[in-house]
This record gives structure tokens, sequence and C-alpha cells, in this order.
């Protein structure tokens, strides 16, 4: 953060001032004085000695002040005076005033170790300075070359030739140490100008008209707070330590603005609960354990269900049964809607838009629609299909016969090419543009093909291959194996490795960057990884799970269960809003919050101990 800052109260304490901090001045002790700053030229005075606004022009000169009395951490110093032999320099003897800017924590540096810089340079007669002077910048040295660099400076001040108070008083200007408080909440310090009134120079108390602050950055390290009490109400940029054999409650701050943080870890066996106050809630996109499913079977049919597909958004959703009956809806699984009956449906593919569908009869034919199943044509064939895919836009197409071969469209269906060779293909996905492939098979190896299908290469090792699944890039791809693990791709099929415990694998859908992953087993649970397969968690219950779809930002789903309905998932994407949501981790657990406003805090970092977060 740059310093230092010119406090919005000193603009609003003069209203028609410029908005930087003006200091048409010379620095004496803790006073800044504007004392007879000159005529307007750098020539010899002609004016009386002593007679305000007459004196010759003030210099500026700025040195490094080391580590002692007067800035114990170092700093800069800043030394001015009358320049009496008119040589353009300030020489020793010339100096009247010297005023010291530490680095630390009070100081105008903060306490992360970036020193302040000051640099001087002329300033020409304008709007400014009426007269011309200097203009003193100031701000941290962010980048660390040891220059004030011009996007560095936080602030300028100005050191003008000529009378600047009113009515033939010299202005005044003081600086004091401001301790932490409400004007500096990590201090810095306090700039108070006036008239001389009384002549006296010294800005007394009753001299005072402005008041400004310039204020430490905020501090690098975190305030921590030892907590082994049951519970405790945050603080606004605070760390809270959990330090109970009991969980401790941490209620986030009440009135937070936009860029307020806490951070809390568990120190405690206990470990800590994040509580909420109404209308907050917290984020758990990304964290282990967050991001749970919320699954429902209301309103679907049943069947024995093969297949299931979505469009990108979600919104319109396929599902097809082995039993004969193929359904569509269009809101997100509310309402469903019967378009076909009679043929035992084996797989069903969907465009991003979810206008285009492409559905495979085991034994019977291909079928698609252009219109969201309102109506269908069927290509005549009679092969025993067992899987499709599509392109994001409904046009290349492909389709997999077990103990056939696989064939492709570029034209949304309406004429096809045999590809490969006859195998026992049982599962196939493709790319968002259709160029990336990857069929499984019953008992041999995967194959993979990144020009469309026109080419295939034999991938991986022989498995009972049943479901595969493809980034929308195609470089991330995933196959599971009955009785087997699932497996992996990071590199568009070329290497793969297992991620997953063995178990009786079908089904597999991911969002459209690979990270959000869910698969199904026959007879056992489902489960789901956030973190691109790396960890596997249980979700919705047990029983004969067939297949998945996912949204491409993996917040939708659908998931379906032979002979039973439909079950449609939706991925909460925070804790319940309000005073019963909240966020618990264990000893060891370490999370950072930051407010973003409406209620929202967002998890910035986090270190997880235990296997999840636990989010209500």
């Amino acid at each position: 953060m740059p310093f230092p800052t010119l406090d919005r109260r000193a603009r609003e304490a003069r209203p028609h001032a410029s908005p930087r901090l003006w200091l048409a001045a010379c620095i004496v002790g803790s006073t800044v004085l504007l004392t007879g700053c000159g005529g307007g030229s750098s020539g010899p005075d002609t004016q009386p000695e002593g007679t305000p606004g007459t004196a010759k022009a003030t210099l500026v000169r700025v040195a490094v002040e080391a580590a002692g009395t007067h800035c114990p951490a170092g700093g800069t110093r800043i030394e001015s005076g009358p320049d009496t032999d008119a040589n353009g320099v300030l020489a020793d003897g010339e100096v009247s005033a010297t005023q010291y800017v530490c680095n630390g924590v009070n100081g105008a540096a903060g306490s992360d170790g970036r020193p302040l810089l000051v640099r001087v340079r002329a300033e020409a007669a304008g709007a400014n300075c009426a007269q011309g002077g200097s203009a003193v910048l100031a701000g941290q040295d962010v980048n660390g070359n040891g220059v004030l660099d011009a996007d560095e400076a936080g602030s300028v001040a100005y050191v003008c030739h000529g009378a600047t108070g009113s009515a033939g008083l010299d202005a005044l200007v003081a600086l004091a140490a401001e301790p932490v408080g409400t004007n500096c909440p990590y201090g810095g310090q306090r700039v108070q100008s006036g008239g001389d009134a009384n002549r006296n120079g010294v800005l007394d108390a009753g001299e005072v008209t402005s008041t400004a602050y310039l204020c430490s950055a905020a501090p690098a390290d975190t305030r921590w707070l030892n907590v082994t009490g049951p519970s405790v109400q945050a603080e606004s940029n605070t760390g809270y330590l959990a330090n109970a054999a009991a969980s401790v409650a941490i209620t986030l701050p009440l009135s937070p603005v936009i860029g307020d943080w806490i951070k809390v870890t568990g120190v405690g066996s206990g470990g800590w609960t994040i509580a909420q106050n109404a209308g907050q809630r917290i984020s758990t996109v990304g964290l282990p354990g967050g991001n749970t499913i919320d699954w429902t079977t209301a309103g679907s049919p049943t069947a024995t269900w093969s297949a299931v597909s979505l469009s990108t958004d979600g919104a319109s959703q396929v599902a097809v049964g082995a039993s004969g009956e193929l359904y569509t809806s269009g809101d997100r699984g509310a309402h469903w809607t019967l378009r076909l009956t009679g043929q035992p449906w084996s797989g069903v593919a969907m465009s991003a838009a979810g206008n285009r569908l492409l559905a495979a009869s085991n034994g019977g034919a291909l079928f698609t629609s252009s219109d969201g199943g309102g109506s269908w044509v069927n290509d005549g064939s009679s092969r025993a299909w067992s899987a499709v895919a599509s392109s994001a836009d409904g046009l290349r197409l492909v389709a997999t016969a077990y103990l056939g071969q696989i064939w492709t469209s570029s034209d949304g269906g309406g004429s096809w090419v045999a590809r490969e060779s006859s195998r026992a293909w049982r599962t196939v996905s493709a790319s968002a543009d259709g160029r990336v492939l990857v069929a499984g098979t019953n008992g041999g190896q995967l194959y993979v093909s990144s020009d469309y299908g026109a080419s295939w290469t034999p991938r991986a090792s022989a498995a009972f291959w049943w479901g595969t699944a493809v980034s929308s890039d195609g470089k991330r791809q995933y196959a599971t194996v009955d009785t087997g693990a699932i497996w992996r791709s990071d590199d568009f099929g070329v290497t793969w490795e297992a991620v997953s415990a063995n178990r009786d694998w079908r089904g597999i859908a991911t969002s459209s960057d690979g990270r959000y992953v869910v698969a199904t087993t026959s007879g056992g649970l489902m489960y789901e990884s956030v973190d691109g397969g790396l960890t596997w968690r249980a979700t919705a219950d047990g029983g004969a799970w067939s297949a998945v779809a996912s949204s491409a930002d993996g917040q939708t789903l659908l998931a379906s269960k032979s002979g039973a309905g439909l079950y449609a998932g939706l991925r909460r994407p925070t804790t319940t809003p309000g005073v019963a949501g909240s966020l618990s981790g264990g000893q060891g657990d370490t999370l950072h919050l930051q407010y973003v406003g409406g209620g929202l805090f967002l998890p910035i970092s986090f270190v997880s101990a235990s296997p999840t977060f636990t989010a209500r």
C-alpha cells in the first residue's frame, strides 16, 4: 500500500484546497514554517528583514537518516531554509529547519520493511506554486531499488516561494506522531496547519485551521489473539488461535467493509467453528469438504436408466433408459417430458445449447434431434450401439458399436463414416470442439484420437473400461474400470495414472476444466472430487448407479439409478446464509477469509490438516 496518503478528512476540512498535502513551508523541529518565503525570485532580497512574506527563496534538501535517536529504524531527514546567498544551494549555514520521516509502525514506511523514500524536484511557477518552489514527493520503495519511481510516489507536497498565508500571516504546518486509533488504524503522522496569528513562529492550538493524517500501511504481519474460551466475536483484520479442548466458536465481524479479513488457526484439539451473523455466508468453492452436492429425486420419472446428458449451463437435460424411455427437461430436472418410447436406449448426448441431441439404440438406429427433442430423425441403421458423444455445437458426433466400429459425423448426423476396427467398444467422450476423442473397450485398451476420429492410438493397459469423460480442451481425460480404479490423463490421453481405489465403477462426468468430477458405482455409493481426482469423497446414497452428467461449471449434475428415479444434483457453493450456516475445521486447520461485499466472505488461503472442512 503506497504511503503516505492524505486522509479524506483533510480534503473535507478545506473544500477549496487541492487534494494534495500543501506544505508551502520551511521545516523547524516538529513544525513546518512558511516564514517569509521570498518575493518570487531567487535573487537578493530587497525587502526589509523580518517583514512577513518577503524573505529569500526557500530551499529544501533531503538526506538519509541513519538509525538512531531521531529515527530508531532509520528514515529520511528533510532540511530547509532561506537561500541567503542567493546561489540556489542550501548551505549548512542556511539550514533553519530539520524534520524526520521515520521508518516503523508509526513512521511513514509502515512495518513491512519497505523504507519511505523522499524526492525533491523543482516546481515551476503555476497552479501549485504561484511563484515557483519545490515539490517534495514521498512513497514506499515497493520494488526495492532504492529510487522513488513515479508510480511509487504516494503523495506530493509543495515548498513554495512567496507568501502563502492570508493577510500577510506566515502559514505554519505542524507534524506529530499519530498513535494507532480511529484516525489511523496502524498509526502514522498528524499534519496540522494554520496562520501564525501571533507571529511567534509556533503553530499554537488556537491557530490550527486544518488537520490531515498521513497513515501508515497495514502491517505485514497479523495480530493474533489466543482464544481459550468457548466463543469470541471476531474483529476485522485479526487472527485467532482456537486453543481449547472443545470447539471454539468464532463469529464473523459484525460490520465488515470490503477488503477486511480474518484468519483462524486450530491449535487446540477441539478445533474451531466460524459462525455467521444475519445475511452473511462463506464461499466453499475450492475448500476440501466444500461444494457439497444436494441431491433430490422430486418429480423425476422411473426407468432402467442407461445414459444422461446436460447442456453447458445444466438447464436442459436428457435421460434414456434401456427399458425404452427418452425424457427431456428444460428446467434443470424440475419437470420431465416423455419424448420417445420403445427403443432399448444405450447412449445419449446433448449439445452445449441443449438444442441438438443424439441418442443410440442397442440393436437399432441412431436418432438425432435439432429442436431439443421435439422431433427426431433416425439414420436407419441397425447396430449394437453402445455409446455416443457430441461436440459443443452438436455437429461433430461420434458413436461406438459393441463388437463393431467407431462412427463419426461432421454434419450433425446427416452422414456417417466408419472408423477404427471392430472392437468391444463400450464408452466414448469428446472435447468441446470434437477434435479430441477417447473411447474405451471391454477388456481391451483405451483409444485416443486427436483428429476428429480419423485415426486412433491405443493407450493405457487392457482393462474392463466402462465410462469416460473429457475436459473441454481435451487435455484432461478420465476413464473408469469395472472392478478397478479411476484413471486420469493430463496430456491428451498419452499417459495415464490411477487416481482412486478399486470399485465397481460405472459412469463418470467432469466440469469443462476437469476440476470437478463425479463417478458412480454399481451397488455402491457415488463419489466426487473437487481437485481433479486427487481426493475423493462419497456423495448421495448407495444403489445401482449407472450414469452421471455435469454442467460446464460442475455445479449442476444429473445421475441415474437403474430401476429408480433420476437424481438432480446442485453443488452448494457457500454455507447456508445467516446464523444457521457455519464452517468448521480441526486442530491444525488454518483458514484466511476476506470480505468481498454482499455478506460474502471468500477463502483466500487455507491449510487442511483434516481431510475436509465441514460446511453447514
